[in-house]
């Protein structure tokens, strides 16, 4: 009995590290974005994953048969053990690579804006010159329909000024007409007697 009770506790040992040993925990990072009127900006939340338990897969009946079946149970454990922290390895070289995608996405997206602001600034001031070109063209042609007018009412003056001119001959014409009886031959012509 002496053996046996050796070979129990022998077998319960490596349940008991099993139980005691705390199993490294991968997490996984999922990103979450905030809707911002500046920019989205991300959040990291860390969800843990389900833990194995290396003991409920093992049943006590295979442990407690033999030393040599401590071996295999201890290399199981050993190999869960590296496989975890190999998931745990790979869960976290993809969170920095989903990080490091989304520094280069808000660098993208902040250089975006910043030409966006810059052509934005550069519009307007085009169209502030637009604008100052279309005022001066507006005050050309006010002048210019100042500089016409001007010209139509000398224009207008000078056939008045013309106007007068002739009346005043054809009345000292026909002042003569009347001194000297004479009729005039156009004006008789005209009638036809």
């Amino acid at each position: 009995m002496g053996e046996e009770e050796a070979n129990k506790m022998e077998a319960s040992e490596p349940k008991e590290d099993m139980q005691q040993q705390p199993q490294p925990q991968p997490v996984k990072e999922e990103e979450m974005e905030n809707e911002d009127e500046a920019g989205a900006e991300k959040k990291s939340v860390i969800i843990p994953l389900p833990q194995k338990v290396a003991a409920a897969e093992t049943p006590p009946s295979v442990t407690e048969k033999s030393p040599n079946n401590r071996d295999s149970v201890l290399a199981r454990v050993e190999t869960e053990k590296r496989l975890a922290l190999v998931k745990a390895w790979e869960e976290n070289e993809k969170a920095k690579i989903d990080n490091k995608a989304y520094k280069k996405i808000s660098a993208i997206g902040s250089w975006e804006n910043t030409k966006k602001s810059a052509v934005e600034a550069q519009l307007k001031s085009i169209e502030e010159k637009l604008e100052k070109k279309k005022e001066e063209y507006a005050e050309r042609m006010k002048n210019k329909v100042a500089q016409l007018h001007k010209q139509a009412e000398e224009r207008r003056a000078m056939i008045e000024a013309k106007k007068g001119e002739d009346f005043l001959k054809i009345e000292e014409t026909a002042a003569k007409f009347r001194s000297t009886g004479y009729t005039p031959k156009k004006f008789l012509g005209c009638f036809g007697s």
